[in-house]
């Protein structure tokens, strides 16, 4: 049946059933060794699961999460357990010819320093060099990836009004440093940069524009990981999807969070500030979220909420929710995703599928963007549902049956 929220409500017998086909169409295209004919697949890793376990087959990038600035200012160098880490994977990537290794330096609470660190020309060269010298040069990655959550505003750490010029010169900082090494190995080496597309951060109403020039960033990035996902959070005024594709007019946000807080409407809002499509990994979320004391009205969906319920990764919601008869599956229409309602506990669940992951890809392969970014490796399911899933809708071209 349809419900006034655009859901419908799914039998677990039909679950089932949907899974089994994406599954049968995932493994029937067989997927390629490398996923790179329709879209680029780039995966964080932050030790969630065994190096040995990742399947880089599905994978052109693994982004290794995080190396964390030092407090002077620089990077420090890994310590015992990241260098273990860091030399498996580098054992992967020789296993894997065609796989790229990045690091990502920073994230949402790890990166206190990044205002000091980019505020001047002496203090932008002395971290590049720094990180340059030790991760491409000693520790071998194939790339950077700044993760600087956030410039300005929105985030949890120390800012300033200049950070969003600063970001700026330390991006253009980092690929200077980075070609001239590259001059002297004949090699190209990455720069990507994490960027938000959520409209509600820490503090309030937000705009990724007030952070970052994202058109003077694009001639010095290989590629942009925009974070579409965390749409809706404990900084929401209501309960809502965690990576809706498409805006909902029944949504209760203001505009502009409306339009923006879905994948469509965050790959717009790039595109008019300068980044092209080819530019463009949309992040896919391989946890799902949950918001307490919900209304019973559309089962959850757009309600006030009184908590946060954990975020919960997508093996989890597969082997301890959707077998709960108390967690019921709803869909939604314009978020093309599902939502579980628990209604002895008032909990609204938003996650991402098999299902919704495929017809996420094939936007991603519609608007030819350049491919999708993952957070998390090691929470997919032992069969790996969710990364074949995508392959799957970047290679077919539309969605899963």
């Amino acid at each position: 049946m349809t419900s006034n929220s655009g859901s419908s409500r799914i039998s677990a017998a039909a679950r089932a059933a949907l899974g089994a086909l994406v599954a049968l169409a995932v493994f029937a295209t067989g997927a390629p060794a490398r996923a790179v004919a329709a879209g680029q697949v780039a995966a964080y890793y932050d030790g969630g699961m065994p190096v040995a376990d990742i399947p880089a087959r599905m994978l052109n990038d693994i982004i290794y999460a995080f190396e964390e600035p030092a407090a002077g200012g620089t990077c420090a160098p890994l310590g015992v357990a990241q260098d273990r880490t860091v030399r498996a994977l580098r054992a992967l990537r020789r296993a894997h010819p065609g796989l790229q290794v990045l690091v990502s330096i920073g994230g949402w609470d790890q990166a206190p320093g990044y205002s000091d660190i980019a505020l001047t020309p002496a203090s932008r060269a002395r971290f590049a060099r720094s990180c340059v010298q030790l991760l491409i040069g000693r520790d071998h990655f194939d790339g950077i990836d700044l993760d600087w959550e956030f410039p300005v505003h929105g985030g949890m750490n120390r800012s300033r009004p200049q950070d969003r010029a600063d970001a700026t010169a330390l991006v253009r900082e980092l690929r200077r440093r980075l070609d001239a090494l590259g001059r002297r190995t004949h090699r190209h080496y990455l720069l990507t940069v994490a960027t938000p597309a959520g409209t509600w951060q820490e503090g309030g109403p937000y705009s990724v524009a007030d952070s970052y020039d994202l058109s003077a960033l694009v001639p010095y990035v290989d590629w942009f990981n925009v974070m579409t996902y965390d749409m809706n959070t404990v900084f929401s005024p209501d309960s809502g999807f965690n990576t809706p594709l498409g805006a909902d007019p029944r949504d209760p946000q203001p505009e502009p969070q409306r339009s923006r807080d879905n994948l469509a409407g965050a790959v717009r809002f790039y595109e008019a500030h300068g980044v092209p499509a080819d530019k463009m990994l949309l992040g896919m979320a391989f946890y799902g979220r949950g918001f307490t004391g919900v209304g019973a009205a559309g089962a959850g969906l757009y309600s006030k909420f009184t908590g946060i319920y954990p975020e919960t990764p997508w093996r989890s919601v597969e082997s301890r929710l959707l077998c709960n008869p108390r967690w019921v599956r709803h869909w939604s229409t314009t978020a093309q995703a599902p939502w579980l309602y628990n209604a002895r506990r008032r909990i609204f669940f938003t996650y991402d599928d098999p299902q919704s992951l495929a017809i996420k890809a094939a936007f991603v392969r519609r608007e030819h963007l350049r491919g999708v970014m993952i957070w998390v490796l090691g929470e997919d399911d032992p069969r790996n549902s969710l990364l074949r899933a995508l392959v799957w809708g970047l290679h077919a071209g539309h969605p899963a049956p």
